[in-house]
């Protein structure tokens, strides 16, 4: 009995200090589902962003499985040091891996992005590939800070704003995906898109830089967007008006649609 109770506070002290640390893991039991790694941190799980896409992929008849290695604030840098993350990618399975940056290091000096994002993109590529050789590799391109960039900040002009920010972050994604041979799920594109054309969607959290639950539901359809390489339409809506959750599914179809060479789709 008292080593039973041990066990049970050990758990809960160990749940406690993953939650208090923003850290969310899971590994998902070998299926006939399509597998997808997600690797990021608070842009992915706000709003539980491998459900929604989980969710989107059902709704259109395709089964995915998502696991996930998810840390608030984390770089590609410092999943490469998380031994449960290296684990993961070696033991293999996937077919797919998203990865996502830091929100504010893809919008630093060209010189900082070449020195400190894209050998870990690249790190984290290969050993993605190499345990799961037939994986494909989605580059998740975020967005600009409502306000331009809130954290970090450093004497780089050219963040300073919602614009600068944005299209700082659109071009070390696409760098990123055109250089490991990887494809660019351009959620930055699409969101710029939303925050041009409708205005009245807010996309952010109270924040203004983490994603609302319209945020988080547009980013999922951009991502399964770019995993079908074609636009869809869902009847899955995650809780969202039925018009809002359609605009947001039409715009992330258009935009994978009309970005493909870009985006390094097949």
């Amino acid at each position: 009995m008292k080593t039973r109770l041990i066990l049970i506070l050990t758990f809960i002290i160990s749940a406690h200090s993953a939650f208090a640390a923003n850290i969310f893991r899971h590994r998902a039991e070998p299926s006939d589902s399509t597998q997808i790694l997600f690797i990021g941190n608070s842009y992915t799980y706000y709003n539980r962003l491998p459900d929604i896409v989980k969710n989107l992929a059902a709704s259109v008849d395709m089964k995915l499985a998502p696991s996930y290695s998810l840390k608030g604030g984390e770089t590609l840098k410092g999943h490469l040091e998380t031994d449960y993350m290296l684990k993961t990618i070696a033991d293999g399975g996937f077919d797919y891996a998203i990865i996502q940056e830091a929100s504010y290091t893809p919008s630093y000096p060209t010189a900082y992005v070449v020195e400190n994002v894209y050998p870990y993109a690249h790190q984290l590529d290969s050993l993605v590939k190499a345990g799961s050789p037939n994986a494909k590799i989605i580059y998740y391109m975020t967005w600009g800070h409502k306000n331009g960039i809130v954290h970090h900040k450093t004497d780089y002009p050219l963040n300073k704003t919602y614009k600068g920010m944005q299209d700082r972050i659109a071009l070390t994604y696409l760098e990123m995906a055109h250089d490991n041979g990887g494809m660019c799920a351009p959620v930055g594109l699409a969101w710029e898109r939303v925050v041009t054309e409708r205005p009245d969607i807010n996309l952010y959290a109270k924040d203004n830089y983490h994603p609302s639950l319209e945020g988080s539901y547009l980013a999922g359809c951009t991502i399964l967007s770019t995993i079908l390489g074609r636009p869809f339409t869902s009847d899955y809506y995650a809780g969202l008006p039925k018009a809002t959750a359609l605009y947001l599914q039409n715009v992330a179809g258009e935009t994978v649609t009309a970005n493909r060479p870009l985006l390094n789709l097949p």
